[in-house]
């Protein structure tokens, strides 16, 4: 049987201006479906991985387009729950350096924020699962979406399951006092931690200001978090150089491992730390060495800065291929 990865968050429908223009400037938008953990979901099932994905989508064209598309990319849908009113959507504005993409959303009263609770089965979803991915949107959107989180975070450690969590904060979301009353409650159920530098604070560490691909920054951050946390695993991926380039840092039962730093081709750099947390997962769950996994985890977020879309539409193979590389650019033949 393969792996069983079971993730939980909510599915949204993105909205771009055609030609990278400001929505004023336009008529046309192209349309893709994404949302953290569902880019996580994606990328597992393009890995082999039996990637399940629970959320509540409406009933209506939207919400079927939306069951359609992770479908086609082989994630299992059949815990997906059906009913309320409408899909959450964002807006997202492409941006150049040094101005960033801009981030508008419309998810308010969205499916999967107005679910009730007890429309969730835990044991039965987690029945035959290794491991629970979730991020720190999906207990941002409600109090109900915090108490699904809590419920399924409560049963995966009462079932044995490994516990993921990007902690992946969203200040248009929430305060970073409301987040972090949630998050260092449900974090110490986690036992794989994703996190910056700016999310640590979420957690109650206050690091340095260098960027978190400074060792001893990274180090220090680690060892705090150690102190409160139980996560045996600690990962962060980093934009430097201007964000030309990216490079991870992985802790690994104290050891801190570094990984190459690689040059970035930007389209779309949406979903890039969620490539960055599925290729984790995967690496974790077949036993791939340290020093391997931080440099497969970060070759897949810079593989993802090149493909539109939120999805992570690449095979292992192909990022193992580039991690050997560095990076480098390569026609393949």
């Amino acid at each position: 049987m393969k792996q069983k990865v079971v993730s939980l968050g909510e599915t949204m429908l993105r909205m771009s201006p055609l030609g990278s223009t400001r929505l004023d400037q336009t008529n046309n938008c192209e349309t893709v479906f994404g949302g953290s953990e569902a880019n996580v979901a994606v990328a597992l099932a393009t890995y082999g991985i039996n990637s399940v994905y629970v959320t509540k989508l409406p009933d209506n064209a939207f919400g079927q387009a939306a069951l359609n598309t992770l479908r086609q990319h082989g994630v299992e849908t059949s815990r997906i729950i059906r009913g309320g009113e409408r899909i959450g959507m964002y807006l997202l504005e492409g941006g150049y350096t040094p101005c960033s993409n801009i981030c508008t959303y419309d998810r308010k009263h969205s499916a999967i924020a107005d679910a009730d609770p007890a429309e969730f089965d835990w044991h039965e979803i987690f029945r035959d699962a290794a491991w629970f991915h979730f991020s720190g949107i999906t207990p941002a959107l409600s109090p109900s979406t915090l108490q699904i989180c809590e419920d399924a975070c409560r049963t995966a450690h009462e079932m044995g399951l490994i516990i993921s969590c990007d902690v992946n904060y969203r200040s248009k979301l929430w305060t970073m006092d409301a987040a972090a009353k949630a998050m260092q409650k449900l974090c110490r159920l986690v036992n794989v931690l994703i996190v910056n530098e700016e999310e640590a604070k979420v957690l109650g560490i206050d690091v340095t200001n260098e960027r978190l691909t400074d060792h001893a920054a990274f180090t220090d951050m680690c060892t705090c978090l150690r102190e409160t946390y139980p996560a045996a695993v600690i990962g962060s991926v980093a934009r430097i150089n201007l964000a030309t380039a990216v490079k991870g840092m992985l802790c690994v039962d104290g050891q801190i491992y570094e990984s190459e730093t690689y040059t970035l081709h930007i389209k779309d750099p949406i979903g890039a730390g969620d490539a960055f947390s599925a290729a984790l997962i995967y690496g974790l769950l077949n036993n791939e060495p340290a020093h391997s996994l931080v440099n497969i985890a970060t070759a897949a977020c810079a593989i993802k800065h090149c493909i539109k879309g939120d999805f992570n539409l690449v095979s292992m193979d192909e990022i193992r291929g580039f991690a050997a590389k560095a990076g480098a650019d390569a026609v393949k033949r």
